[in-house]
């Protein structure tokens, strides 16, 4: 009987700080890639993906688009402070975390630190979002031409680079590098909304891709906007007391009828990122297409969509070492990563990645 009484501590292990990649490869798909399928593991780089998949399976990508959500400003009394935009709300809203020394008023005005030559532009500080008592804050942004939420994140924001990579920007002022901005981001990102990239997908470029199509993989897209608290620790050794951060998610229609029609041929479904299996399997929990998730994937769960995954190297007790231990399973998946810090594979959003199968 498979094991299910994992606790926090299980999912942890010793990763040398020099493996967490602080910049991306020189080229997308010239990563390395640790193919796990199978009884061995071999060690591959990631264009030598095509060879791995068949004719008629269906790599299912997620298209979400990272935005500038990293802003700055200050208090009427002078004090800096930090938000970064975590959903879009109706109108000139938004939902942000707020870095700052005190919190200000509720009906405060923040001045927001406007680039060269733009229109300047405020936030009011409406309360907190979605109930009291939680992380993230309320505010409205004005600019004196009325632009849209969206587009004051493109003229002002930031890249909102992982706390893991250290070089990001120490002081507000600095200007983002522009491979940065071109590196976290996937090739075919078009939805904006997210405030952290689905990394396994920074993988693939335009020559792969077409690769891919020649060998008969088919393509899907669903969008889930990844949030601030992909990035959030399990505090309790107990993981079933811990509560999942709510992210958006869509399954359009098109993607429904191609897995259909996957199953139908007898491909696989391989889904590019843990975000992606997240999606599927909160689909086919719920029922419902689009929404809100929640879901939290631990060894135990019951996978109905997703039968391959591409992953980059997570982070140590995460909640997404916890999801590739339930799709491969557990020894397997330490096996793996125990050979990956041997090897010296490259961990987290600019590092390497890995192909897994469900194990059952």
């Amino acid at each position: 009987m498979s094991r299910t009484d994992f606790t926090l501590s299980d999912f942890d292990f010793a990763l040398p700080p020099e493996l967490v990649a602080q910049q991306p490869a020189p080229e997308r798909s010239a990563s390395r890639l640790l193919d796990g399928t199978g009884p061995g593991l071999t060690d591959r780089i990631f264009r030598d993906l095509p060879s791995l998949l068949r004719e008629g399976d269906l790599l299912v990508f997620n298209d979400t688009q990272v935005v500038k959500a990293r802003l700055f400003g200050e208090k009427p009394t002078g004090g800096r402070l930090e938000l970064l935009i975590e959903r879009v709300l109706d109108g000139q809203e938004v939902a942000a975390h707020m870095k700052v020394s005190k919190k200000p008023a509720v009906g405060t005005v923040l001045r927001m630190d406007a680039a060269p030559g733009q229109p300047a532009f405020r936030a009011t500080l409406l309360g907190r979002w979605p109930e009291e008592g939680g992380p993230l804050f309320r505010f409205a942004l004005e600019s004196d031409d009325g632009a849209a939420p969206y587009t004051l994140m493109e003229r002002h924001g930031h890249v909102p680079l992982p706390p893991y990579i250290e070089r990001q920007q120490a002081q507000e002022s600095a200007t983002d590098a522009a491979e940065d901005a071109r590196r976290y981001q996937t090739v075919f990102a078009r939805v904006p909304g997210a405030v952290a990239a689905p990394t396994a997908a920074l993988h693939f470029d335009e020559a792969l891709l077409a690769q891919l199509e020649a060998r008969g993989v088919r393509r899907a897209n669903v969008t889930l906007h990844v949030g601030a608290g992909t990035f959030q620790p399990v505090k309790t050794e107990n993981i079933a007391e811990h509560v999942m951060h709510a992210e958006r998610y869509d399954v359009p229609p098109a993607t429904q009828q191609a897995i259909a029609d996957c199953r139908a041929r007898g491909g696989r479904v391989v889904a590019v990122g843990t975000t992606t299996v997240r999606t599927l399997e909160s689909w086919a929990a719920s029922g419902q297409a689009q929404g809100d998730t929640q879901i939290f994937i631990t060894p135990g769960f019951r996978f109905q969509h997703v039968d391959l995954l591409v992953t980059n190297f997570h982070l140590p007790k995460s909640t997404l070492m916890m999801l590739v231990s339930a799709l491969a399973g557990y020894e397997r998946v330490m096996s793996l990563y125990a050979h990956a810090i041997r090897e010296r594979y490259r961990f987290f959003s600019y590092g390497d990645a890995m192909l897994l199968e469900r194990a059952a």
